[in-house]
């Protein structure tokens, strides 16, 4: 039989691959949309012990149905400070899991009717009003485009086989030896590597399994290395972010080479367990089914599908008692004395279980607020270079801002219903101060930005000295127990002059100072006199309210309610 090789195998294999992976994206943004912002928050709140980091892990990744976006997610969430490492190396090995209950999907044998599925949620999200439905739409038109791509690659790929020199060629990729089960491998983790997926990767290996064209054997080893090459997206997207995000990606890394390391010597003694096994979920994957006339091997995918699952599972409860190791070995990677320093994108103060006593609460918001604001004035160190700042500006006002939305949640969590007005009040107004405090500490981020990235002359630095000084001045009003050195400055009162003089001297600098220069100035004081507007504001809400004697007489209320029944002793109530 002539074989047309443009018609009969480069269009359906090229087009049916093109679908697969439009499909991948459609039903990964479809979904994505619907939920990863929920998802994130989950996340974030779930993945606080190792068992739950795994659980929230495979739950998310089951949704969104990308490891890969999962990878990048979890570093991402590291990189912010949202996530601890130890357990962003648990949710990673949750995230191998649930990827694989996307390959067993693409095993179903759904084939054409993924066109007519697509088209009815094509039509959906061509005609709905609705972003949600559209988002809907999206997914299931993704979902069922994987299946029609899959059928046309499998359709494609078949006529292959009449084919003596591809046949010849491709007896070479048989995993009949170790040698060359580490070659099916490397070759399945460069594909992965190259196009980021690797659930396109077993979809081809699937569609080449179903075939004929490889053997079930061999198609299950080109499933194993498309668990090593994806790994690579997540160290990509880590390659610029915090030490935590890198390690986090070498987790990932780790964990997958480790796994595979360990499974390749099981491999043959694992074939023949899962030959076994299959004989619960069809048969023998090795028997060819007849379909019009023409030898198909509809369980190939099957046996692809069930593997990857048994592999992840088994290399997570393998490794998931070594948590503690991972991270102990890969918080050394790239250490440095600064990551000793304290952390400030984790609460100090504040405990969930002192949220439903008032008066103990209280106190924790103040202390945790003046932390708060004690991380604002390093600011100040940093655009001064000393060697005690933090190192990188940005990545420090990424934990101070974590650190804000911490503070305000824990705040608005106190507000309850039937607390009296005058204890609502004090909560709004430390809402109020938290605010205002994160406010600061923005201008404050901008002051040292400004000051970092330009290089001043020495008329230029003697005023971006002086009004350094008099914002370290005015912070000393609202924080009286600030610790960073501040300048030498002689004994008795020092006046320092007003933002207007600062700006006419700027403006007289003319040809001592470039028009660089002299816009940064102008910029910085702009954020100065934002940042002293904001401390005459936080030093004007702790007046407001008469916080002290709140809490004193919340205090007395709750010692009152505490008193035994037999206690005859009398005592005033506190006065409201």
């Amino acid at each position: 039989m002539d074989i047309d090789i443009f018609k009969d195998i480069l269009v359906p294999v090229i087009g049916g691959l093109g679908i697969f992976m439009l499909g991948l994206d459609f039903m990964a943004n479809g979904i994505q949309a619907l939920s990863v912002n929920r998802m994130r928050d989950f996340l974030a709140k779930a993945a606080g012990t190792p068992i739950k980091g795994v659980l929230a892990g495979t739950l998310i990744t089951g949704v969104i149905q990308s490891s890969t976006a999962m990878s990048v997610m979890v570093v991402g969430l590291v990189n912010a400070g949202v996530i601890a490492l130890r357990p962003a190396i648990s949710v990673i090995m949750g995230a191998n899991i649930g990827t694989t209950l996307g390959n067993g999907l693409i095993a179903l044998p759904l084939g054409p009717l993924g066109l007519i599925l697509a088209g009815i949620s094509a039509l959906v999200y061509c005609f709905a009003n609705s972003e949600k439905i559209k988002n809907i739409a999206l997914a299931c038109m993704g979902f069922a485009l994987i299946f029609y791509g899959l059928n046309l690659m499998t359709g494609g790929l078949r006529p292959l086989r009449n084919l003596p020199e591809v046949m010849s060629l491709l007896q070479t990729l048989k995993a009949d030896s170790y040698l060359n089960l580490l070659k099916c491998v490397f070759i399945a983790a460069g594909v992965t590597a190259m196009i980021h997926s690797s659930s396109a990767t077993i979809g081809i290996v699937m569609g080449l399994g179903a075939a004929g064209i490889l053997d079930w054997t061999t198609a299950v080893a080109f499933s194993l290395g498309a668990d090593l090459g994806t790994t690579v997206t997540s160290w990509m997207a880590s390659l610029n972010l915090s030490k935590n995000a890198k390690r986090t990606a070498y987790a990932h890394i780790s964990f997958n080479i480790i796994g595979v390391c360990i499974t390749i010597p099981l491999f043959f003694v694992s074939i023949h367990v899962l030959g076994w096994a299959m004989q619960f979920f069809g048969g023998d994957p090795a028997v060819p089914v007849i379909v019009d006339g023409k030898e198909t091997f509809p369980l190939v995918p099957v046996a692809v599908g069930l593997y990857s699952t048994f592999f992840n599972v088994f290399n997570t409860l393998l490794l998931f008692p070594f948590i503690g190791v991972f991270e102990r070995v890969l918080s050394r990677v790239g250490h440095t004395d600064a990551e000793d320093a304290e952390d400030f994108s984790t609460p100090k103060f504040l405990d969930r279980k002192l949220a439903s006593d008032f008066a103990r609460a209280i106190p924790a918001v103040q202390q945790e607020t003046a932390r708060h604001l004690e991380a604002g004035a390093m600011f100040l160190d940093i655009a001064r270079g000393s060697k005690k700042a933090p190192a990188d500006p940005g990545e420090h006002y990424l934990a101070t801002d974590i650190l804000s939305r911490d503070i305000r949640s824990y705040t608005a969590s106190l507000m309850k219903e039937d607390l009296p007005y005058e204890q609502l009040d004090l909560i709004a107004s430390l809402i109020e101060e938290a605010d205002f405090t994160a406010a600061l500490t923005e201008s404050m981020h901008q002051v040292a930005r400004r000051v970092k990235r330009e290089t001043f002359s020495n008329p230029a630095q003697a005023i971006v000295e002086t009004a350094l000084n008099k914002l370290d001045a005015s912070l000393r009003e609202i924080l009286p127990t600030y610790g960073i050195s501040g300048p030498q400055m002689p004994a008795g009162h020092v006046s320092f002059p007003e933002v207007e003089e600062l700006r006419a001297r700027t403006l007289a600098l003319g040809p001592n100072a470039g028009a660089a220069e002299r816009g940064t100035i102008l910029a910085l004081l702009g954020s100065i006199e934002r940042a002293e507007i904001l401390i005459r504001r936080i030093d004007a809400e702790r007046k407001s309210v008469n916080r002290a004697g709140v809490v004193a007489r919340a205090s007395a209320r709750r010692q009152d309610k505490q008193r035994p029944l037999g206690d005859t002793g009398l005592s005033p109530v506190p006065a409201e």
